[in-house]
């Protein structure tokens, strides 16, 4: 039996500011509502810098020191894992500016509580916010996560 499989490797970030968060507005193959941004890893290039580029190509903006705090997965019909490393930082510079992934803009805590929230990102806020969770594991034929410690 081999151990080895394909794996998508993609990322997202919690960018912080005090008690707001930046947050996307996402159109995607009709799937609409708010996420956290992030994107895929390039070939050859480290976790980091791919955490990196993809938030200065979503929002504009140049994050310093992103720290991982957990991990979103599932397994695709085809066999392959798909692994979100997910990061958060509240250090960074630049102008915020959206991209054509979708519409940045910060949203405070209350708001996001009440906002139209795509792909689980409640149960992400959640892992961030506690130690106590590490992962969010989308069992197979499951549209819903399991957080898991």
């Amino acid at each position: 039996m081999s151990r080895q499989s394909i794996v998508e490797l993609t990322n997202l970030c919690v960018i912080s500011d005090g008690d707001k968060f930046l947050v996307e507005e996402k159109d995607w193959h009709g799937v609409k509502g708010i996420a956290f941004p992030g994107g895929h890893v390039e070939m050859g290039e480290s976790l980091l810098d791919a955490v990196v580029r993809e938030m200065k190509e979503e929002t504009g903006l140049d994050i310093k020191n992103p720290v991982p705090f957990g991990f979103k997965d599932w397994i695709e019909d085809d066999g392959a894992r798909y692994l979100v490393l997910m990061y958060k930082t509240d250090k960074f510079s630049g102008t915020l500016k959206s991209s054509e992934e979708g519409r940045v803009f910060w949203m405070s805590r209350d708001e996001f509580a009440k906002a139209n929230l795509i792909w689980n990102m409640k149960e992400v806020l959640e892992i961030h916010d506690n130690d106590k969770y590490s992962e969010l594991f989308y069992p197979k034929g499951s549209s819903e996560g399991m957080v898991l410690g």
